[in-house]
């Protein structure tokens, strides 16, 4: 028997290292990093990559998921995330700093980025708060260390002490006295956008209308896929048989994914051109344009003054290959006539690269012109996550001014009889109403159609004649349409 030691019977080395939780001996450094989640990894990598160079996320992203191979439920993951935090960054930064002992702008950019990611996931998913945490400290770790990692975990968990509502009543305007700037807060929009929505209802800023709310609310959602049975290729009914979706409740070739699909650009009718991805606010204001009745022949000639990137021209091309017409698409930027021309394979559609305002093309000489003038894009914001915050207040001026060129040139294009479809992707009214005003009044000759009337259908569409749709009351994007006749 061995004679035990001064502090007690000895140990076998294996025995006397069975308690350290330091490293064993003839070891050293530091321990590696953590592994990150991928999905979590590939949402921070799109902030980043929105964040240093001005990416479009719906670009950006398709690359980062390759990248690490991501597919199904976890690139769904990853969509979600990078999404819903470029989405609803104002509110998460309100959150963040409330949370922190020091003002945003002296917080490292990257810890800002993962501080919005599980900020995110703690506020708005059901993520468990301590996965949520965990993860994202891992990531940070994994990217600048430990000490970083111990800043965002602090302030991470004083941001999952309170729910969403929570710090919306904390830190939101009054909805009594401020209910713009309340609906704003909560739905994660800049104060300036609210208002201009608030501004297209023509509701009071009255916090018992809860019109508004629910209008930025469905903006801040995630938005289902929408998808275009081309015209002459398939049909609804077989396009939402092969994808599993459904048929839209509008348009006569739209077809509804749900939120979450996956890689659109993976469905076979899709990589087949048999469909493509287009916002049924945009089918339908289209199809108006060939529903609105004309005087004096029909000569099936049709022009598309704003093409790119030519989602409009394949249905209108489409169209125009079913009923004997032709279609002029025309668009000033080189990279997207050339996404016109693919777009528009084998239909009798020419593209021209020119100036909408300066096109080489004969006046007086169409039937039916579709202007959908480059725009502020506010109608879209929820397919466009990171857009709302990079707007200006300034943009819509400047703006203003082109469409009204563009509209006046459309109308200097179409035949005495024809029509035109003057169509923005917002519902500001500078972009809108404000637009016709100036035109109409230089162009007594041209008169405005309702509308209404080339949509059967669609509910709640106002006192006419113009028309906005919104995704609270139709599901679309907030596009606004009105058709001018010229006599």
């Amino acid at each position: 028997m061995s004679a035990p030691g001064r502090d007690g019977p000895r140990r076998s080395p294996r025995a006397r290292g069975a308690g350290r939780s330091g490293p064993p001996r003839g070891r050293s450094g530091p321990a590696r990093p953590p592994e990150p989640d991928l999905s979590r990894l590939a949402a921070f990598q799109l902030l980043v990559s929105v964040r240093v160079r001005d990416a479009y996320a719906n670009l950006a992203l398709p690359s980062i998921l390759r990248r690490h191979r991501l597919r199904g439920r976890d690139a769904a993951l990853a969509t979600e995330l990078g999404y819903g935090t470029l989405r609803a960054r104002g509110l998460l930064d309100a959150v963040i700093e409330a949370c922190s002992d020091r003002p945003l702008e002296r917080v490292e950019p990257h810890l800002l980025d993962a501080l919005r990611l599980g900020s995110y996931q703690l506020l708005r998913t059901r993520i468990p708060p301590h996965a949520a945490v965990a993860t994202t400290v891992e990531l940070v770790r994994a990217e600048a260390g430990s000490r970083a990692g111990g800043f965002v975990n602090a302030v991470l968990r004083r941001v999952g002490e309170r729910d969403e509502a929570a710090w919306v009543a904390q830190l939101a305007p009054s909805a009594a006295e401020d209910p713009v700037g309340h609906a704003a807060f909560a739905h994660a929009h800049p104060r300036w956008i609210a208002q201009s929505f608030a501004d297209a209802l023509g509701k009071p800023a009255d916090p018992a209308d809860a019109e508004l709310d629910a209008a930025l609310a469905a903006d801040d959602a995630r938005p289902a896929v929408h998808l275009l049975a081309r015209p002459g290729e398939i049909t609804a009914a077989e396009l939402a048989l092969v994808t599993g979706g459904a048929e839209a409740p509008y348009s006569p070739y739209g077809v509804h994914l749900e939120a979450g699909s996956g890689d659109v650009a993976e469905l076979d009718a899709v990589s087949e051109g048999l469909a493509l991805v287009q916002d049924e606010g945009s089918q339908l204001v289209a199809l108006a344009l060939t529903r609105a009745e004309l005087t004096g022949t029909d000569t099936g000639r049709w022009l598309d003054l704003c093409a790119g990137p030519g989602g409009k021209a394949a249905l209108l091309g489409g169209l125009a290959d079913l009923d004997g017409a032709t279609l002029d698409a025309v668009e000033p930027s080189e990279h997207r006539a050339e996404l016109v021309r693919r777009a528009v394979p084998e239909l009798p559609v020419t593209v021209h690269q020119a100036d909408g305002r300066s096109a080489p093309l004969p006046d007086a000489a169409f039937d039916r012109v579709l202007v959908d003038a480059p725009c502020s894009g506010l109608g879209a914001l929820r397919r466009r996550p990171e857009a709302r915050w990079r707007r200006q207040p300034s943009d819509v001026s400047a703006l203003a001014s082109l469409q009204r060129e563009l509209l006046a040139a459309a109308l200097r294009h179409v035949r005495p009889g024809g029509v035109v479809a003057y169509v923005t992707c917002s519902p500001h009214l500078a972009e809108t109403v404000g637009v016709l005003t100036r035109v109409l009044r230089a162009h007594p000759e041209v008169q405005r159609l309702d509308a209404r009337e080339c949509l059967p259908g669609v509910p709640d569409l106002g006192d006419g004649p113009t028309v906005q749709l919104w995704p609270h009351r139709h599901g679309t994007d907030a596009m606004f349409l009105a058709l001018l006749r010229r006599d």
